[in-house]
């Protein structure tokens, strides 16, 4: 996922923009398929079916990095489309790649601003989950300030959830999985889905990426966190 960042102040941006080179089969991929898969952010959705072919639960990715993950969830889930979002463009023609060779007709993407997208063009309680996976976790305690998963960022998301809704975070830095767990409790909006301590263990519906089965042979440690807007 690329570098995150949330600045306190009427207008927060989700993301620092990295550009970097795209390969010329994602130049081609994102010449070619943009047209068709991308959405513009100056375009406000009513209801984000619309951007579809099919009506169906919608989910939002904040930071899909390179899109494997979420071509993944698509392929695999073809009743419910996906909505990512990600500045990265080289990410961006790497998934448009994804999409043409798997032919996934349930995939639509922004590259812009995540801020700016939950702001100005989704409408509220249209969202069946957003998932955030694997945001920087800007180690350094000076650095804490520039995390993506902080309460203003929270409530906009929790906003954009229909009642029942859910939030998925997932984190493989227990310091950052700690802060998460206090953005999302300090929400009064929000309950833990999970039943067994603060965590719940990873669902069937978030891959197991190559970075995280490398950590697990590590032993390194993976947390995700489940919350669900309260409501009917």
């Amino acid at each position: 996922m690329t570098e995150a960042k949330i600045i306190h102040k009427r207008t927060i941006r989700s993301f620092v923009r990295r550009e970097g080179r795209m390969t010329a089969g994602q130049k081609k991929a994102f010449e070619s398929l943009w047209p068709h898969f991308g959405l513009d952010p100056a375009t406000p959705l009513a209801n984000p079916n619309d951007a579809f072919a099919q009506a169906a639960p919608v989910v939002l990715e904040i930071g899909f990095g390179n899109g494997d993950s979420l071509a993944q969830q698509a392929a695999a889930q073809p009743q419910t489309n996906y909505i990512g979002i990600e500045v990265h463009r080289p990410g961006v023609g790497h998934l448009l790649s994804l999409i043409a060779k798997h032919q996934l007709h349930n995939i639509r993407i922004y590259c812009a601003d995540a801020v700016e997208v939950l702001d100005q063009c989704i409408a509220d309680s249209s969202l069946q989950c957003v998932q955030i996976f694997f945001s920087d976790p800007w180690p350094k305690k000076r650095h804490h300030k520039r995390r993506l998963i902080q309460a203003p960022l929270v409530h906009l998301i929790t906003a954009k959830l229909v009642p029942g809704g859910t939030l998925h975070l997932a984190t493989d830095w227990e310091n950052y999985a700690q802060h998460m767990l206090d953005v999302l409790n300090a929400c009064p909006d929000l309950e833990n889905t999970s039943t067994n301590g603060p965590f719940v263990p990873r669902p069937d519906s978030r891959p197991l990426t190559k970075f995280e089965s490398r950590g697990k042979r590590l032993g390194h440690g993976v947390w995700d966190l489940m919350f669900r807007k309260k409501g009917k």
